[in-house]
């Protein structure tokens, strides 16, 4: 109870809050404060335990909460987290991957790109469309920035190879620009073999503690097979194209009746035999 009031104590409104309330909350200042201070999204689960809010009072701090969002001072992302909308300064863009690892934000509204250290970029895959707060400078003078969240995932196939450690499988993405390795769920390689070229779905995207995760969909063959080159340009376009858009743009080079096996969740090797 003392370290509650000892944080209570801290709010520059406390005094107008006791004239309002018999039994004063933590006034919106105060929470905007905290929030802030944060740097982050927060959920109601911490924010109840950051302002140390006891079961009794919860119903009128969401009241609270519910009224500030009304009022335009706090927003919530689809994770349903609280943001800040007027201290974020957020920059909406687009993620791109470097090979070394880290990456850069390329602004949706055409302002400096952003420099994402390697650790932001553990967060996200190249193309994710995400939200970022500027939180400095990088050693050669760039903005840095933080993701703040992640609005849309790009890579939902990736074409990479097979690797083994361990017994521990993982796919290595045939786009340099896409730096994590992704695991391979339990018992779901497909049939593949350590060293094969192989489409995998992704189950589960990254995040600040975990890796990527999925599941292998098609065994496209090794490197050395005949015409490999071409099926991974192939597999590649497909993988950033979903098989509707994919027919809107190229109907000359398909027939107007397509086979079944030609369509969404079609095998690449189907789909690029009849792209040619």
């Amino acid at each position: 109870m003392k370290k509650k009031n000892n944080l209570r104590l801290q709010d520059p409104f406390l005094e107008r809050e006791r004239e309002q309330y018999e039994h004063p909350l933590p006034s919106r200042e105060f929470i905007l404060q905290m929030l802030t201070e944060q740097g982050a999204p927060v959920s109601d689960e911490e924010l109840l335990q950051l302002l140390h809010i006891e079961t009794q009072e919860e119903e009128l701090f969401a009241r609270r909460l519910r009224a500030m969002e009304r009022d335009g001072q706090i927003m919530r992302n689809r994770k349903h987290a609280i943001c800040v909308m007027d201290k974020l300064d957020l920059i909406k863009g687009k993620v791109q991957g470097h090979p070394d690892g880290f990456g850069f934000l390329i602004p949706e509204d055409g302002s400096p790109d952003m420099f994402l250290s390697e650790k932001e970029m553990h967060k996200v895959l190249h193309g994710d469309v995400v939200m970022v707060r500027q939180s400095g400078v990088d050693r050669r003078g760039r903005p840095e920035g933080k993701i703040v969240d992640v609005l849309e995932r790009a890579n939902n196939r990736v074409v990479g190879r097979l690797h083994e450690e361990h017994g521990i499988q993982y796919v290595v993405a045939e786009n340099r620009r896409i730096t994590q390795d992704i695991l391979v769920a339990a018992g779901q390689a497909g049939g593949a073999k350590a060293g094969q070229v192989v489409m995998l779905e992704i189950l589960k995207h990254p995040d600040k503690h975990a890796q990527p995760i999925g599941r292998i969909v098609e065994v496209l063959g090794n490197y050395a097979d005949p015409g490999m080159k071409s099926k991974l340009r192939c597999a590649s376009t497909i993988c950033h194209m979903s098989f509707p858009r994919m027919w809107s743009v190229r109907p000359k080079r398909f027939p107007p009746s397509l086979p079944p096996q030609i369509g969404p969740g079609a095998k690449i090797s189907a789909a690029c035999r009849w792209s040619r």
